[in-house]
């Protein structure tokens, strides 16, 4: 059974609605989402099609294959979306206590600053485990 959830940037002036399943959250730790972010970036899983964004929302392509949404009024990080299908991960810091998420896996965690390091038993990917687990849909986007 899924439910809604419902969250905003930090001024307000995106909103953002999704439904949730089971809500997972993941984080990221690459070079370009701690350098977005200033720490690892945290995304609830969603499901497909059901992501609504309302408000001045602008996104940065920051690689071939993907894209950074963020609020073009106070800067929030909003999204990290794939271009090939133009899915989109939403920030989990979005939605009061993170839309009832649970941590459920980590990428790029060899790349995780000790200082990040996160606690917890839940699945840690290393960077050649998460390329190996993505690459699929690069080839597909060729």
């Amino acid at each position: 059974m899924s439910k809604d959830i419902k969250g905003q940037c930090l001024c307000g002036a995106v909103t953002v609605s999704a439904k949730v399943d089971k809500p997972r959250l993941r984080v990221c730790h690459c070079d370009m989402c701690r350098q977005h972010t200033s720490g690892g970036f945290y995304s609830i899983e969603t499901l497909p099609d059901s992501i609504n964004v309302a408000g001045p929302a602008q996104s940065f392509i920051s690689s071939d294959w993907a894209e950074r949404g963020f609020c073009s009024t106070c800067g929030s990080t909003l999204w990290y979306g794939m271009q090939h299908d133009g899915s989109r991960n939403l920030a989990a810091g979005l939605f009061p206590d993170a839309g009832g998420g649970v941590l459920k896996i980590e990428f790029f965690t060899d790349m995780c600053p000790a200082g990040y390091r996160l606690a917890g038993d839940h699945k840690k990917l290393s960077t050649e485990e998460t390329t190996a687990m993505f690459a699929p849909f690069e080839g597909d986007a060729k």
